[in-house]
């Protein structure tokens, strides 16, 4: 402890002189250029203990961390040239650094790892792993001043030497640069000097260099990232594209739009999850289930209330018929047709140029590729309880098969999850006539959504017949005979629900494995590893869709391809980065919950101040002649802006309400602008304009119309 307090009242006594000698003037631009002609002088009389000098001095400034590095090297070249200025500064500023590296290791590192084991030790990991890259890029192309890199890099593990090494190569461009324009400035005697020809072409170098820099870095990042592969000289294919679902259909189309030669692979069925098991069936069966609610209240519309007979078979065969009719939009032939190459099979990337697949028919063939898409979607994630595969389950994937033979609904059905897909079954099954049990461990339904809405979809659920359990923890399942029986405890304490099916929906997990990428050190954990180009460690491999987050929505999904296939089949001259500031999303329970941007519980834990502005249906016309009026309208906007930064919409027809607002956020257009619009009466949309008015109302220049007032007043006599 003695030895760092020691070392620290050096440096901090150093620094004072510093600035108490008023050295730190000498390391301006115009100290340095007021200082010239004397220095050369002295250099002239002494070249060698100058050089020492001045060598001494960049490394203490670098070592200290103080201000003035830049302008030495500045000064480097208007004192002693191009060569001899290049190899005093590359060396001064790599020992100044090291020594930087060695005093933050020697007085901060272990304070640091006691207090951050375990965030520490993550990095390390990393720094073992590529600690020497990440140093390089950092130095070749900084995002922050070197002196932090300096001190940040003497916190973790990384070696002496290789710190050493890569800041010598690293910072040598920058140097180059920095030197030759210094060499440039010492040529200035006149203002004609401004304008030489050497001199621009050394301020264009300095801004320029970023982007040089940045190119430098993708050239020893390919070389490290393709070491040991070898890459063909020609191509079978532009693109290959992994996975037919909306991801995988969407860049695939764009591919074939804009004429590349694009396969697409897909062992399943075209159309991917959404259409076949998700988006397409839930939403049957839920206008099945409205209607047969429907039926029960027709009271409500001056009619006589029936109760449904149904045979739950046609339910589910219309719901395969649907999806039947849907299907020739996302088919092989139509993307045959489209120019698309559709390949039924498994596809597994062999190196990342080549995909191997082997076909449904047992075929299996390679294709070179330039880019890679991979596209693989998601699964329903089945939580490892004890007795579950015993006992039987299914999940929003395999029900519509399972329940395909049943004449009713299932009697006693238990529905483990309280998000989007366990509220739209519950409530849908409700309806069919089954006894529903939803169980979520979680306080409240609806997790990602504030607790108002959370709180009205719990009530619509359970003016269903669902039974809620909310803050209940799945234990495990048991056959006690020919019965079947789920175990939850509540604070400790257990109950018994017996159940007929269940159905599994507590979010999905993405589909990773079995595709190569594990095979080429492309990193995933619950989804794959891209940057925002939807690059993943390989350049030329990118992903999309559910297997990339954050978001597990179809409308995403396709979103992403868009920048998939774009960044995959143009990236070298131009990128995109994905845009995710206006993703909207719907729960289709029945009135429909809609978001798009901040919700108040956001807001809330990012620190965000906003006005919150409340619509509620009751109020709207056309709610009343619909005798439907549950629900609200609630917008986000900074206080006194008509900026709308979320918007949150519970009602019938919530998902196809929420598009003017989502149109308003993408093209920033606010409140007002919604006020101005002309809305049809009586439609549904008005209430977006009535929302509206209740900010304008709220936000109104009560001092401006205190003066109107008084005007008319006036004109009144």
């Amino acid at each position: 402890m003695f030895k760092k307090i020691a070392l620290l009242a050096l440096m901090a006594a150093a620094a004072y002189g510093f600035f108490y000698f008023d050295l730190n003037t000498y390391l301006t631009l115009e100290g340095m250029k007021g200082s010239l002609d004397t220095f050369k002088t002295q250099i002239a009389e002494n070249p060698v203990l100058s050089i020492a000098i001045f060598f001494a001095v960049y490394v203490a400034v670098t070592a200290l961390s103080l201000p003035g590095a830049a302008i030495l090297t500045l000064a480097a070249g208007a004192l002693f040239g191009l060569f001899q200025g290049l190899i005093i500064v590359s060396f001064a500023s790599s020992i100044g650094a090291t020594l930087a590296f060695l005093v933050a290791r020697f007085v901060l590192r272990d304070t640091v790892r006691n207090k951050f084991k375990e965030k520490l030790k993550k990095i390390d990991e990393g720094v073992e792993k590529q600690g020497a890259f990440y140093l390089f890029t950092l130095r070749l192309v900084p995002v922050f001043p070197f002196f932090l890199i300096n001190l940040l890099m003497g916190l973790t593990a990384l070696k002496t030497w290789t710190f050493y090494w890569v800041s010598q190569v690293g910072m040598l461009a920058g140097t180059i640069v920095y030197v030759n324009a210094g060499t440039q400035l010492a040529q200035i005697d006149s203002l004609s000097g401004i304008l030489s020809p050497g001199l621009l072409l050394s301020f264009v170098l300095l801004g320029v260099f970023p982007w040089i820099a940045k190119g430098i870095v993708a050239v020893v990042n390919r070389r490290r990232v393709y070491k040991g592969y070898t890459k063909p000289s020609s191509f079978d294919r532009n693109l290959v594209v992994i996975g037919a679902g909306a991801g995988g259909l969407v860049t695939s189309y764009i591919a074939a739009a804009v004429k590349a030669k694009v396969t697409l692979v897909e062992a399943g069925e075209m159309g991917g999850d959404c259409l076949n098991y998700g988006c397409v069936p839930s939403k049957a069966i839920i206008k099945t289930a409205k209607v047969a609610h429907q039926m029960r209240n027709a009271d409500n519309y001056g009619l006589d209330s029936v109760t449904p007979t149904m045979s739950f078979k046609r339910v589910i065969k219309r719901v395969h018929e649907i999806i039947a009719t849907i299907a020739p939009n996302d088919s092989v032939e139509r993307y045959t047709n489209l120019g698309v190459d559709v390949v039924k099979g498994y596809a597994t990337i062999i190196d990342p140029w080549t995909v191997e697949i082997k076909t449904n028919d047992g075929e299996t063939q390679r294709l070179t590729t330039k880019t890679i898409v991979v596209a693989t979607g998601a699964r329903p994630f089945v939580p490892p309880l004890p007795g579950i595969e015993e006992s039987g389950y299914v999940t929003s994937d395999t029900l519509w098969t399972k329940f395909a033979d049943l004449d009713e609904a299932p009697k006693r059905l238990i529905v483990l999850g309280g998000g989007p897909i366990g509220c739209e079954l519950s409530q849908a099954f409700a309806r069919l006539g089954s006894r529903v049990t939803q169980v979520e461990k979680a306080p409240s339904l609806m997790g990602r959504e504030d607790s108002d809405v959370a709180e009205y979809v719990e009530s619509v659920l359970k003016d269903s017949d669902v039974n809620v359990l909310t803050e209940y923890d799945a234990l495990r399942f048991e056959k006690r005979g020919v019965e079947k029986v789920l175990v939850v405890a509540k604070n400790g304490t257990e109950i018994d629900i017996a159940y007929d099916e269940v159905i599994i929906a507590v979010g999905r997990k993405a589909r990773l494995n079995g595709f190569g990428l594990e095979n080429l050190g492309i990193q995933f954990d619950k989804t794959i590893d891209t940057d925002e180009y939807l690059q993943t460690l390989m350049p030329n491999i990118f992903a999309a869709g559910d297997v990339v987050g954050p978001y597990q929505f179809t409308h995403v999904a396709a979103h992403q391809a868009w920048y998939a296939a774009v960044n995959a089949l143009f990236g070298t001259f131009k990128k995109f980065k994905v845009d995710y500031s206006v993703i909207p999303w719907t729960t289709f329970v029945d009135p429909e919950v809609a978001r798009v941007g901040l919700s108040e519980r956001d807001a809330s834990e990012q620190d965000i101040d906003v006005e919150v502005t409340r619509y509620e249906f009751a109020e709207l016309d056309r709610a009343v002649t619909e005798s439907s009026r549950k629900g609200f309208i609630k917008v986000l906007t900074p206080p006194g802006k008509d900026k709308i930064l979320g918007v949150t919409i519970v009602s019938e027809h919530a998902g196809d309400l929420l598009a003017e607002f989502v149109i308003a956020m993408k093209h920033d257009l606010g409140l007002n602008k919604i006020l101005g619009t002309i809305h049809t009466y009586p439609t549904w949309a008005e209430g977006a304009k009535y929302a509206a008015g209740n900010w304008k109302r709220a936000n109104a220049p009560e001092k401006l119309l205190s003066y109107v007032e008084k005007f008319h007043t006036w004109r009144r006599g």
